[in-house]
């Protein structure tokens, strides 16, 4: 069997921390349990990367507004913003582990998140 390994998969989890990254994909898709649109975003230096979900829901604006201003991108009423602005952006992030129970399984689970966005 052979197994292909694409740009940049070879990087592990960057360390916790704050680090400064570049947005290097963006990934669209639904919450598998409320069906909350997001947007994944893939942040990475040369120390690794970490991947980082985007809810669009009203309660979760707070923080994609962050990301955006983080960047220099700053929003006006009225006028949509386009995840498609965010790639090659360069951004200085917390990384830390999260916990969380499985809403399928009620499981402890854990996953390295991003948060803390400010201008790099």
């Amino acid at each position: 069997m052979k197994i292909p390994v694409e740009k940049g998969q070879e990087k592990g989890f960057l360390p916790d921390g704050r680090h400064t990254v570049e947005i290097t994909d963006i990934q669209e898709g639904t919450s598998e349990h409320q069906n909350v649109p997001f947007f994944a975003a893939r942040m990475e230096n040369e120390d690794g990367f970490v991947t980082q979900r985007f809810y669009t829901s009203p309660n979760a604006m707070p923080i994609l507004l962050s990301l955006y201003a983080a960047v220099g991108i700053h929003p006006e009423a009225g006028k949509d913003l386009d995840t498609k602005q965010l790639l090659g952006k360069k951004v200085s992030i917390e990384v830390g582990e999260h916990s969380y129970a499985d809403p399928a399984s009620g499981n402890e689970r854990s996953i390295k998140q991003a948060t803390g966005f400010r201008t790099a």
